[in-house]
């Protein structure tokens, strides 16, 4: 935005500080009008013809819109995905554990990535890894649904979970 003196206009619209048309006026005129007031003359649409400029106190606009930012951005939630580990052989103890905390993430409006890693031979049982996988996606069907089903990534599959609405 272009303040007082930067503006390259012979004669703009000006409008008051509280919303009020002061009609097209010379720049000089415009800049000295604001200035005698404690304020600054601010460029808000360069487009039109005669530039429509504003009286304002420019740090305080300035100020107001950073407040509004930062409001705006407190407000917005980032869903991030997180991971969990298994194993064909998890224990009934261990695969709880783990629930609980697919259901936290759930609950939080994260996306879960289930990983399920094959070692050595348990490659030609690939079989019992997706079992393992729908049971846990079946456990908590009532937090999340597969977005991704279950796909073999060299050694590994993975299953995608993402939060009901």
């Amino acid at each position: 935005m272009l303040l007082n003196h930067a503006i390259n206009a012979s004669q703009v619209r000006v409008i008051a500080e509280d919303g009020d048309q002061l009609g097209i006026l010379p720049l000089d005129k415009a800049v000295e009008t604001a200035q005698s007031k404690g304020l600054d003359l601010v460029l808000m649409a360069s487009t039109a013809d005669p530039p429509v400029c504003k009286i304002m106190d420019y740090g305080k606009f300035k100020y107001q819109e950073q407040k509004k930012a930062n409001e705006a951005k407190k407000r917005q939630h980032v869903i991030q995905v997180k991971e969990v580990k298994l194993r064909t052989h998890t224990e009934q103890h261990d695969l709880d554990v783990k629930l609980k905390n697919i259901r936290k993430f759930l609950d939080d409006g994260n996306k879960v990535k289930l990983t399920l890693r094959f070692r050595g031979r348990e490659m030609m049982h690939s079989k019992l890894g997706l079992e393992q996988l729908k049971r846990v996606a079946a456990e908590v069907d009532e937090l999340g649904k597969v977005d991704q089903m279950p796909s073999m990534e060299g050694r590994q599959m993975s299953m995608l979970i993402v939060p009901r609405k």
